[in-house]
């Protein structure tokens, strides 16, 4: 696979890792796709692998959102703002703390937000945990579901 389409399979997954943080877009199933177009291209052990661990992992993870209460993002007060906070506090942590930071770093892109607009620490952390309770949580799922896989296959095309 050359440079070029490695970079649109690239784009396709973080066009999905954006969609996750939009309501109504697929964004699980656009990283699932770019790891289908990946894996068809590729054709090795490790590609298939990854399209079967992909595959099994939005699975489980549409099985965990559905188990999880229905979102309620109207007047719990989530902005653009906040879910941008959010979706880079994810992606940083990820970056900084392999795999496990992307919780941490997207709690406290919310709380973060928060902060800057209420301005204390009690009333941030409390609106923190009523958009976590609101819709936070199923986000946030599939948020370090597509994570994984984004970097599983970051680490197959690098070190594979």
């Amino acid at each position: 696979m050359g440079v070029w389409q490695l970079l649109l399979v690239a784009m396709v997954m973080l066009l999905g890792l954006f969609g996750v943080l939009a309501p109504g877009v697929p964004g699980p199933w656009l990283v699932w796709a770019a790891m289908l177009w990946w894996s068809l291209h590729e054709q090795s052990g490790l590609a298939w692998i990854l399209l079967v661990a992909s595959t099994a992992l939005l699975l489980l993870t549409q099985v965990v959102v559905w188990l999880l209460p229905q979102r309620r993002i109207r007047g719990v007060g989530i902005t653009r703002r906040m879910v941008t906070y959010a979706g880079v506090g994810a992606f940083l942590g990820f970056i900084l703390i392999p795999v496990v930071g992307a919780v941490p770093g997207f709690i406290g892109g919310i709380y973060l937000c928060e902060r800057l607009r209420l301005g204390g620490h009690g009333q941030a952390r409390a609106s923190t945990r009523k958009v976590m309770r609101a819709a936070g949580t199923s986000i946030l799922v599939e948020m370090f579901a597509c994570l994984l896989i984004v970097g599983a296959w970051a680490g197959a095309v690098i070190w594979g």
